[in-house]
C-alpha cells in the first residue's frame, strides 16, 4: 500500500522504490513481492522511468550526464543505453551550442574564459571534443 502511495506522487525506478521502502522498515521479501505485482500491473516500469528522465534532461545535459543520472537512480546499463538511443540521432553539438549561447553568448576573450566555458559544458555531460567544437562554431558565427 505504501508503494502505491509513493508511485501516486511520481515515478520511481525499482531500485529507488526498494530503497525508500527499506528505509521505512518494510521486509525485503514483502518489498520484492509488492514490486513484482506493481510491475506486472504496469504501475512500475524502469524503462518508462528512464524515458521520462531522458526527456526531462535532454537539451540541458549531454549523454554522459544523462546516463550517469540514470545509473545513480538505479537504472541498469542496458536500460540506460536503450533510453538514450533516440539521442543518438540528434546532434549533441547543437544542444551544447544552444546551452552555451543561453549561458554565455559571447566568444571567450582569453584562455581563462575559454577554459571556464569548456568546463561548464563538461560539467553538463558533454565531451571535450563537443565543447571545443561548440566554441569553434561560436567563433565561426562571430566572424
Amino acid at each position: 500500500m505504501l508503494a502505491i502511495r509513493l508511485l501516486a506522487r511520481r515515478d520511481y525506478s525499482r531500485a529507488e522504490l526498494t530503497q525508500r521502502l527499506e528505509r521505512r522498515g518494510v521486509a525485503r521479501a514483502d518489498i520484492d513481492s509488492a514490486l513484482d505485482d506493481l510491475a506486472a500491473a504496469g504501475y512500475l516500469s524502469d524503462a518508462r522511468y528512464a524515458d521520462a528522465v531522458v526527456a526531462q534532461k535532454s537539451g540541458r545535459y549531454g549523454k554522459r550526464a544523462i546516463v550517469h543520472a540514470l545509473k545513480k537512480r538505479g537504472i541498469g546499463a542496458d536500460e540506460a543505453a536503450e533510453a538514450i538511443k533516440p539521442l543518438a540521432e540528434h546532434d549533441e553539438a547543437e544542444d551544447a551550442l544552444a546551452l552555451w549561447r543561453q549561458r554565455f553568448g559571447v566568444v571567450p576573450a582569453n584562455q581563462r574564459e575559454k577554459a571556464r566555458q569548456v568546463r561548464f559544458l563538461l560539467t553538463r555531460g558533454y565531451g571535450l571534443a563537443t565543447a571545443l567544437r561548440v566554441l569553434r562554431m561560436a567563433e565561426a558565427d562571430d566572424l
